[in-house]
């Protein structure tokens, strides 16, 4: 079997730079990281391992941490909810993504000038909680069927930063279309790194029928990605780490794609592509031994095949 990779996969900069932040803490006993750091269970086993406390993502919008620093995760947080954790006298760590940083910025400039806000995005999503916890006008959109006639006659789109361009410009188009009153002002916070890998893995697909898709459950751009495979009509494995690999998933299977979200590990997609190579010698040699068996009158040709 052969495994071709998504030409882009992976770890983000975003990601990258908060696992960054956190390596030179000196004592992680001291600080509460404010929900999941990224989506990714191993990080959060790593971290836990280090001695950071962890607040649940339900949990961080309700309670004051009990150790005198937080940590931001990568989702970010809204500026109310930074300034009472403040006045609560806690040291803040800021790991936010600039890029959502660049979504928050722009839902609040929008807000500013009086649009009605529509974030196309997951409503229990944390990026887009910290987003709307700054608004006091606006609506989420999972998607086209969520739009209605809005009585602003001023909309302003933003989009959480892992949303597929393809499912925003669907959104969009319905949004004009039921509101052709309305001033609609877009601005495109998708980030870079989603753009790229969503682009990846449509090419990765016209080249493969079955796909290995690496990445934390509740990893809304892993959960995307796998999302477009089965859209594109592929079989679909979405998995977290090699361990959850099953040989049987590939039975006649002869090449097989392999993308990640972009909070997943390299180490992590590493061994899934040499568990996924080693599955299939597994398998092979397994198949040459049952026609060995089953066919005893070409044990010769198989003697042949073998010393050339």
């Amino acid at each position: 079997m052969r495994v071709i990779r998504a030409s882009a996969m992976g770890v983000c900069f975003g990601v990258r730079d908060a696992l960054k932040i956190t390596e030179i803490i000196e004592h992680p006993v001291q600080v509460t990281v404010y929900g999941e750091l990224v989506h990714n269970p191993l990080v959060q086993n790593r971290m836990q391992q280090r001695g950071f406390k962890q607040s649940g993502e339900r949990e961080r919008r309700k309670a004051i941490p009990d150790t005198a620093a937080v940590l931001i995760t990568a989702h970010g947080i809204s500026q109310r909810r930074k300034a009472e954790l403040l006045l609560a006298g806690k040291t803040l760590v800021d790991t936010t993504c600039p890029l959502v940083k660049k979504a928050h910025a722009s839902a609040v400039r929008l807000r500013d000038q009086g649009y009605y806000l529509l974030v196309i995005g997951q409503p229990d999503h944390v990026e887009v909680q910290g987003i709307t916890e700054d608004l006091y006008r606006f609506e989420v959109l999972p998607d086209a069927k969520a739009v209605k006639t809005y009585e602003s006659d001023r909309l302003g789109i933003i989009c959480q930063t892992t949303t597929p361009a393809a499912l925003a410009k669907q959104v969009r188009a319905a949004v004009a279309q039921m509101n052709p009153h309305a001033e609609i002002k877009y601005i495109d916070t998708i980030c870079q790194p989603t753009k790229d890998r969503q682009a990846a893995v449509e090419d990765l697909l016209d080249q493969v029928k079955t796909v290995v898709v690496v990445g934390g459950i509740h990893s809304n751009n892993t959960r995307q990605l796998a999302q477009r495979c089965r859209e594109r009509g592929a079989v679909v494995h979405h998995i977290q780490s090699s361990e959850e690999l099953n040989p049987r998933w590939f039975d006649g299977v002869d090449v097989v794609g392999l993308t990640a979200g972009t909070s997943t590990l390299p180490e992590t997609i590493e061994a899934v592509y040499k568990t996924l190579g080693e599955m299939k010698s597994t398998a092979g040699a397994a198949e040459r031994e049952n026609s060995w068996h089953c066919y005893p009158h070409k044990i010769k040709r198989h003697e042949r095949i073998d010393a050339a």
